[in-house]
Parts: C-alpha cells; sequence; structure tokens
C-alpha cells in the first residue's frame, strides 16, 4: 500500500513529541476491545438507517483524544486533519476515506452520557487491575478536588449553570464543581467517583466513596468528625482522620506530641498516594483545570473517562516500578 508524503515525513523525523509519547502510552495500556464490548450494545448497527455507523473503535478513540486534550468537536475533526500523530491513533488514512466529522462525535458523547457509559469504562478498567490483585480493598483513601466552572453569562439563557455553584476555600471563593474519589490506598487507583456542586462539603460524600471492604478509611482534615456522623455510625472501619493544621501547631512540647506527630507523618505519606490521579487528570497530564461542559451529568461522565485513562497510565507505572523493584 502506498504512504502519503506526511506519513512517509513522519516516519522519519528524528524527534518523538510529548503528543507521539503519550498516545503511544495510551496505545500501549488500553485494551480497546474490552471498552468496546462494554459499548457495543449501545451502539447503533446501522441496521435500521441503511448507514454503516463509524467502527466503534475508531469512534471511541477519537473521543478518548477529544477528552485527554481538551479538545472541542469541531477541534477535534480539526486535529484529526491537521495532526498526523492523531490520526495514527485514531487510525485514519486520508488517501482512502474522511474522518469522522464533528457531529458524528457529538451524537457518539451523547449516547455516552445518556447510559452512563463513561462509568461502565471506569469499572472495566478496574476489572484488569482487580484480576491482577492490585486493588487490596483493605484501606481506602476519600478526597475532593475543585474543578473551576466558566463564571460567563454570555449564552442563550444569560444565566450562570443552575447546576454550578460557588464556595470559599480559605480567603478565596471558587464558582465550580467538586470531584470526590474513593482511592484504593496501596495502588492510588480511582475505584468510586461523584461529581457535586462546589459548596457540596466533603464529608457528605464520603460514605458513597466506599465499597465496603474496607477496613481503614483515611481522609485529610476536611473529613473530621466523619465516624460521628449518623449514617456512619454502623460502619465497620477504622477511621484515620488528619488533624486540623492548627490544632497541630498548637501542640505542646512534649512526648506524646512527638508521638501525635509522627503519627500524622504517617497519615499524610499514605494520603498521598490520592494525589496521583489528582496530579494525571487535574494537575499536569490531561490538565482538566475548568470543567467544559454545562451540566453536571456531562462533566462527571468525562471525569469517568479521565480518571479511567489515568488508573490506566497508573497501572503500568506501578508494575513497572514494582518489577523494577523486584529485579534489584
Amino acid at each position: 500500500m502506498l504512504s502519503s508524503f506526511s506519513e512517509l515525513e513522519y516516519a522519519s523525523k528524528k524527534k518523538q513529541t510529548r503528543w507521539d509519547r503519550f498516545l503511544t502510552e495510551i496505545e500501549a495500556v488500553t485494551s480497546w476491545g474490552t471498552l468496546t464490548n462494554v459499548l457495543t450494545p449501545y451502539y447503533p448497527s446501522g441496521s435500521e438507517s441503511g448507514n454503516l455507523p463509524v467502527g466503534l473503535e475508531r469512534i471511541l478513540k477519537m473521543y478518548v483524544t477529544q477528552q485527554c486534550f481538551g479538545l472541542s468537536d469541531e477541534g477535534t475533526e480539526d486535529a484529526v486533519y491537521d495532526n498526523q500523530t492523531i490520526r495514527r491513533f485514531v487510525d485514519i488514512d486520508l488517501n482512502r476515506e474522511t474522518a469522522p466529522d464533528a457531529t458524528t462525535l457529538l451524537k457518539f458523547r451523547h449516547l455516552l452520557e445518556e447510559h452512563h457509559l463513561t462509568e461502565s469504562i471506569l469499572n472495566a478498567i478496574n476489572a484488569h487491575p482487580a484480576d491482577r490483585e492490585l486493588f487490596l480493598r483493605e484501606s481506602a483513601i476519600v478526597d475532593a478536588t475543585l474543578n473551576a466552572a466558566p463564571s460567563s453569562t454570555k449564552n442563550k439563557e444569560r444565566k450562570y449553570d443552575s447546576e454550578i455553584h460557588q464556595t470559599k476555600k480559605g480567603n478565596q471563593w471558587f464558582f465550580g464543581m467538586k470531584a470526590h474519589i474513593g482511592v484504593d490506598a496501596q495502588s492510588g487507583f480511582v475505584h468510586t467517583l461523584i461529581g457535586t456542586a462546589a459548596n457540596v462539603h466533603d464529608v457528605t460524600q464520603a460514605q458513597a466513596l466506599l465499597h465496603r471492604d474496607e477496613t481503614d478509611v483515611l481522609g485529610n482534615a476536611g473529613y473530621r468528625c466523619f465516624e460521628k456522623r449518623k449514617e456512619n455510625l454502623e460502619l465497620p472501619v477504622t477511621w484515620h482522620i488528619a488533624m486540623r493544621l492548627s490544632k497541630r501547631k498548637a501542640l505542646p512540647k512534649t512526648a506524646i506530641s512527638e508521638l501525635m506527630e509522627t503519627l500524622e507523618h504517617a497519615k499524610a505519606s499514605i494520603r498521598a498516594k490520592v494525589e496521583h490521579p489528582f496530579h494525571v487528570v487535574v494537575k499536569n497530564l490531561f490538565i482538566h483545570r475548568k470543567a467544559r461542559h454545562k451540566g453536571m451529568a456531562k462533566n462527571t461522565a468525562q471525569l469517568f473517562l479521565l480518571f479511567g485513562f489515568a488508573n490506566l497510565l497508573l497501572t503500568r507505572r506501578w508494575i513497572d516500578n514494582n518489577d523494577s523493584q523486584v529485579a534489584s
């Protein structure tokens, strides 16, 4: 088969870009067959309209590209035409075919949102590390992070998003949503996700973040008094909630205080695992620092997919780190 000039030029380039490395890693860690099996019952076969739809794996890869790079529907279509790295990832040969258009991608995204399929994708991804026993399930970490949302009223209704609210953190006000996650304390993999408005307190969602197999739960000072809440009294777990910083600073210089400080450091070192998925999704890799859609359901659906792929990346790194330790 003849190669296009762009493919020949791409093959001969001497530097691998960050996009190359990122999409290569996504390709390496993803079992596309497993994910398409989850989606197949809901994906149209084309028998009713007489038109064959875009291949499921192809449109899924295009959707994943959109979410990982924070692109619009039109921007994703343009990226497929403009970027050879993305074309190779989506498996599009412009010599023989055109890329799926923005409307097709929009309909696919709505299909995923309607049937809550991104949550199913997260569960399917987690089934693999569970089989490898990377989920120990004995201890969990709960935490939440704020995602800002556009506060503009330059829209059809001339109003803010009615499902998004503001909250105060320290002395600063934030307008947006919260992503509450339950994380396996050993591996750092996200097993549960809840999206709420920013003004919903972390402690009110903590019980729903547990999978009921835990014996120990860790949380920061925002979850204090969690074990005393009525709905949590019967849960057979031990709570390890961080002491407030102001209370720690006020501890007297005694031997008992030193032991308490050592305990707080130990709890913090375990809770640090919850920062790994936040690092991948929110802070550095996917850079999902702002809610991109209107409505809680759409934004939460996107987060399910992003945290699912964060688990994939963390799985590979977790396995590589443990293999290197065994080899040494």
